[in-house]
């Protein structure tokens, strides 16, 4: 690169270079005793000073370029938050549908423009409230749904034609009925799909690779669930998000950050090759892919993490895919702040830790963003604990100023030289996926699982030793601690849910559903989209675990590989 092409001419840099040098001997002559061995959480060596030197082949606009611009490092949007802040998105599902319904209106009535929806662990993987094998998680981590009654009652009173909504269907089992029953209810009350805006987690990685259930779907056919939604909402709800690739849980389950974004790619590129075999143009539904990803502890890695995770995806659907609309080639993301860095001891330590996670990812260019309430790793977050994280959202939005200018830390040093480091990092591990066959393949095999579990020792060992310091765990502990807060309690479920699924299985008209689930079955046979015939299914009031059972007895289930 000739020098008219770098920001720094060679003969500047040269003489930051000597003057570097005679520094950094008296630098480290006065502080031997102070020495680390400093790094990343992800493992990349941290020097004492950067300059001018660590960025020396940047090329502006080819590595850069201005906000809205390729290869979008700099944001997505040509205001970003001056035109437009992140949407307030905060976390919300317990018990009931009734008693989730109230947490919802709760949080829109203080100020939250978003509604993100999680589901208990039985809807998760496709059984219902009152199954023997899921009855006493019924309501537990998540809002319980058995039926398109219960998705009624879960949006009664909310206007979902205008309110942005993410669903937390992780698997893809589960989000196939979900899902259908969202458009479903739409459609019941005479809203056109083409009205509804949000966001479907729908993950095969999620349902294969993190947080593994019994009679769990083989990849191939998770995957293929995962495909047939965003299928189905390219036809009929276009300005749907129908996947969000979740690299946050890949993070939660001990993934580093290179991994994180790694995986959440390989996954997209391979929906994509998924959707261009199925017929489809790559610009008809690659804009509406989107991403969902940590804010973790280690501050200036997650904000470099953001804007390579933006310049990596930009050159992938341009130069492999020859995507032509510009919307395909932005790394559109939600942030959730990181659930796994939160302690149980010194809970009120955690609102210090998730305002500073919840910073990153605002500075990184996040869309949307929640944060974590502060007794998230003792028990479902309490009114107060919710509040108080939205409130925390709303702090970083009106009164810190950070919506005032674009990339605020475009150009540091340091944060240039470690977004470069990690796309190349992130690109090494992409490789190596690709000459593996794929993201499912390396699913299959056991690939996937081995390297979240070498990392999450990795990480763990780190803590122990007291290498990575977790303040109140390994340090500055406090003894004879006694929690400053009460601890939610989930209402009663089960017996809610078993009154309601009674009653609807007396009521409801059984040739109707006998049609609606061998209309499943069908579907399955013939290969066809599932989704087509769920959102028409569930109006006969089948429940999660017929449907998921129909798959199971169609498809199979699948055992992890052990390694």
């Amino acid at each position: 690169m000739t020098d008219s092409m770098k920001l720094f001419n060679s003969k500047a840099l040269k003489n930051i270079k000597e003057r570097k040098k005679a520094w950094q001997k008296q630098a480290f002559d006065l502080q031997k005793k102070r020495q680390q061995d400093c790094h990343t959480l992800s493992g990349i060596p941290i020097k004492l000073l950067y300059t001018p030197e660590d960025i020396s082949d940047l090329n502006y606009f080819q590595d850069l370029g201005l906000p809205g611009e390729e290869p979008f490092v700099r944001g997505v949007y040509p205001t970003m938050y001056r035109g437009r802040s992140w949407t307030l998105r905060q976390l919300a599902g317990f018990g009931p549908a009734e008693e989730t319904n109230k947490r919802y209106k709760f949080l829109l009535k203080e100020g939250a423009n978003g509604i993100n929806g999680v589901f208990d662990y039985p809807t998760l993987r496709g059984y219902d409230s009152t199954d023997p094998i899921a009855r006493a998680d019924a309501g537990r981590g998540g809002v319980a749904i058995d039926t398109l009654e219960d998705m009624q009652i879960l949006f009664d009173g909310i206007p979902i034609e205008t309110i942005s909504t993410s669903l937390v269907t992780c698997q893809p089992i589960c989000n196939i009925i979900v899902q259908s029953m969202y458009f479903a209810n739409a459609q019941r009350r005479d809203i056109a799909l083409d009205r509804l805006t949000g966001t479907s987690q729908n993950d095969f990685l999620m349902e294969t690779a993190i947080t593994i259930g019994p009679e769990v779907l083989h990849p191939k056919y998770s995957f293929k669930l995962c495909c047939d939604a965003i299928e189905y909402c390219t036809q009929h709800v276009p300005r749907w998000n129908p996947v969000s690739f979740s690299g946050y849980n890949y993070r939660e389950s001990g993934c580093t950050a290179i991994q994180e974004v790694a995986f959440v790619i390989s996954n997209a590129v391979a929906s994509c090759e998924e959707l261009l075999r199925r017929g489809f143009d790559i610009d008809s539904f690659a804009p509406r892919l989107s991403f969902f990803l940590s804010a973790h502890n280690d501050f200036f890695e997650e904000i470099a993490k953001y804007r390579a995770a933006r310049r990596i995806w930009c050159r992938i659907m341009k130069e492999r895919f020859a995507a032509k609309d510009p919307r395909a080639l932005k790394f559109r993301f939600h942030v959730q702040t990181a659930g796994v860095a939160l302690t149980a001891q010194q809970p009120l330590n955690n609102i210090a830790r998730a305002a500073y996670h919840g910073l990153a990812a605002v500075l990184g260019g996040a869309q949307s963003v929640h944060i974590d309430g502060y007794d998230e790793a003792l028990c479902t977050p309490t009114e107060l604990s919710a509040l108080t994280a939205l409130r925390t959202n709303q702090i970083l939005q009106l009164e810190t100023r950070t919506t005032h200018t674009i990339d605020p830390l475009g150009g540091s040093y340091f944060v240039e030289s470690l977004t470069n480091q990690l796309e190349e990092k992130i690109i090494e591990l992409l490789e190596k996926i690709e000459q593996m066959g794929g993201v499912v393949r390396a699913v299959e095999n056991g690939w996937v699982h081995k390297e979240i579990s070498d990392a999450a020792y990795e990480y763990q060992r780190g803590i122990e030793s007291g290498k990575v310091p977790v303040v109140g765990l390994n340090c500055q502990r406090v003894a004879e601690e006694k929690l400053p807060m009460d601890l939610f309690e989930v209402p009663e479920t089960l017996l809610i849910q078993e009154e309601k699924l009674e009653k609807i299985k007396k009521e409801r008209n059984p040739d109707q559903t006998r049609r609606a689930l061998d209309a499943i079955v069908d579907c399955c046979r013939e290969d066809g989209n599932l989704m087509e015939v769920i959102v028409d299914s569930v109006k006969s009031y089948v429940t999660v675990g017929e449907i998921s059972r129909a798959l199971k007895d169609c498809y199979g289930t699948w055992n992890m590989p052990l390694f």
